[in-house]
């Protein structure tokens, strides 16, 4: 598989500076929307640095987006140009594994796992591979928690959707606000109202499990 940080690297601040710039606002304003740094947005903008998965979590709270939503984007948007303001409403779905009959024209689309980008967070060796392309209802992803790591989201980051996890190897310890729940092979939780969350992996071995999302309807 390929590693979306380096290669894609580039689309994902093209991707970040689009969703900022559409909506109007200034680095200053994402930066107290998300609780990110000027700096560091600058910086991940000009693709000189990559977002942990908690920086990422951070941003697309603040843009009302998924962590998955954000990273299809990046995917689907062209090396050398900017996403044009077309993905905003119809954001594009990655070429890997796409017949002619793909979901642009209403038929079937065949994903390789071989084909498929993954994203790997630079500071916890967490791994997260999309199971589905930006236009299926849902969003699946299948998440690769390394032993030790501990990756934090905001309650921000759960607004307007709703999202089940599923553990398919490992113990995840997942922390559900002020609730700790520890889960195994099989185990699934239906997340209820936004608040902040933690996945943790306190064991010596990876946990991998999937997150299924739906978006939910806005106030």
């Amino acid at each position: 598989m390929s590693n979306i940080v380096d290669p894609l690297v580039g689309r994902i601040a093209a991707r970040v500076r689009f969703e900022r710039e559409r909506r109007g606002w200034t680095l200053a304003r994402l930066a107290d929307a998300s609780g990110v740094s000027q700096a560091m947005i600058s910086r991940i903008e000009r693709g000189e640095s990559s977002p942990t998965a908690v920086v990422l979590g951070k941003l697309s709270a603040a843009f009302e987006l998924t962590v998955a939503s954000l990273l299809a984007l990046a995917e689907g948007a062209p090396d050398t140009e900017g996403p044009t303001a077309a993905d905003a409403e119809a954001p594009a779905a990655s070429d890997a594994g796409r017949g002619a009959d793909g979901p642009g024209g209403g038929g079937t689309e065949v994903r390789r796992a071989d084909g498929a980008d993954e994203w790997c967070d630079p500071d916890t060796g967490y791994r997260r591979r999309q199971i589905t392309g930006p236009r299926f209802p849902a969003e699946v992803a299948e998440i690769r928690l390394p032993a030790g790591a501990r990756v934090p989201y905001p309650a921000a980051a759960f607004a307007f959707v709703r999202q089940l996890v599923w553990v398919l190897d490992g113990r995840l310890t997942f922390h559900d606000g002020d609730t700790v729940h520890e889960l195994g092979p099989g185990d699934t939780v239906e997340l209820g109202a936004p608040t902040a969350r933690v996945f943790a992996n306190t064991t010596g071995s990876e946990c991998r499990y999937a997150v299924v999302l739906t978006r939910g309807a806005r106030p």
